[in-house]
């Protein structure tokens, strides 16, 4: 199978990796040339996780878009969501017709409040069933240097979804499979806006023992949205909440400090604007735009999420930090 990669950033670079390892060919969209270029003649990204490197004779590099989607048995989309849908905006809506497409996007389409699978059918007419997603607690410089780490592929072929992961699987990336490819990828998204409450909670110099008790309660609030969810779209219930694609990418994203959402979160914590983070983060955080997405979801399920209300609240109304994880120190259990 040909694989086409839509994103250059350090998760892209890190997924690149494992396929090329693993001897995939692989067609690579890049949207900046220079960089491209830079790879093609030096065998590493300049800009992302610049320290690996690859084996060319494995790589196909484009920067057009349908060019890389016309080769690809299967797209690999691996960009921020805030920008998804401006890349594939240039590409015939009959393009990806009978294309496997595996979203590896820890995030939620701002423009209108959807997952990637549902603006996939809404767009490309592409069924629930040939969408697949890779997530969990998987830090792409952790992969990089081949630290041992956990993937999750999710999709409702459960055959497919296990050939899927084969090709990602190495020494180094061990591979799980499970069939809730709508729960986890809202679990993504929520994850994202804890990490940003737990690097305030830092920010605000509160130790980890208050920490602790924010992520067991954000943990709860998660699984409350995930059952509600579940139950508005009538899919089976039937996932942990405990596994590592749900509860460990939460841990992971909270503690780690190669989280962007907790270094974003500290950031806001420490009084910065959220422009200014955002001028200093020079990268992504993903839980920014999610928080909104989040809330105004939630206008529809009338659900009690005090936790990402709160965060929501800071960040796109003004409220203080300290005001807002005040409030939270007296219903956190």
């Amino acid at each position: 199978m040909k694989i086409g990669i839509v994103g250059s950033g350090s998760w892209a670079t890190a997924l690149a990796k494992l396929l090329t390892d693993n001897q995939v060919e692989i067609y690579w969209w890049f949207r900046n040339t220079p960089a491209m270029e830079h790879f093609q003649q030096r065998g590493h990204n300049p800009t992302y996780l610049s320290k690996s490197f690859f084996d060319l004779s494995r790589i196909t590099f484009s920067d057009s878009l349908p060019f890389v989607a016309q080769n690809a048995d299967i797209l690999l989309l691996a960009t921020p969501s805030a920008y998804l849908q401006q890349a594939l905006e240039i590409l015939p809506t009959d393009s990806l017709d009978q294309k496997l497409i595996i979203s590896a996007v820890k995030g939620i389409l701002p423009e209108k409040t959807e997952l990637i699978s549902d603006y996939l059918q809404r767009t490309f007419n592409i069924p629930l069933e040939r969408v697949y997603t890779i997530l969990g607690p998987c830090h792409a410089e952790e992969v990089a240097s081949e630290k041992l780490s956990y993937l999750t592929f999710s999709g409702l072929d459960p055959v497919m979804c296990r050939k899927l992961s084969d090709l990602f699987e190495t020494p180094y990336l061990n591979t799980r499979v499970n069939h809730d490819v709508i729960g986890v990828q809202y679990a993504a998204v929520m994850k994202n806006i804890y990490a940003l409450g737990a690097g305030m909670a830092h920010g605000l110099d509160y130790g980890d023992n208050f920490l602790s008790v924010f992520i067991a309660n954000a943990a709860s609030e998660m699984v409350a949205f995930l059952q509600k969810i579940t139950a508005c779209r009538h899919l089976p219930e039937t996932p942990d909440y405990a596994s590592s694609v749900y509860l460990g990418d939460l841990l992971v994203t909270c503690y780690s400090l190669y989280s962007r959402n907790r270094m974003f979160g500290t950031m806001i914590g420490k009084g910065y604007s959220v422009k200014a983070a955002q001028l200093e983060l020079g990268m992504v955080a993903e839980g920014y735009n999610a928080s909104k997405c989040i809330y105004d979801l939630n206008r529809q399920l009338a659900m009690q999420l005090p936790i990402a209300g709160t965060i929501y609240r800071i960040l796109w109304e003004g409220m203080p930090a300290e005001k807002g994880f005040l409030a939270l120190e007296g219903i956190l259990n």
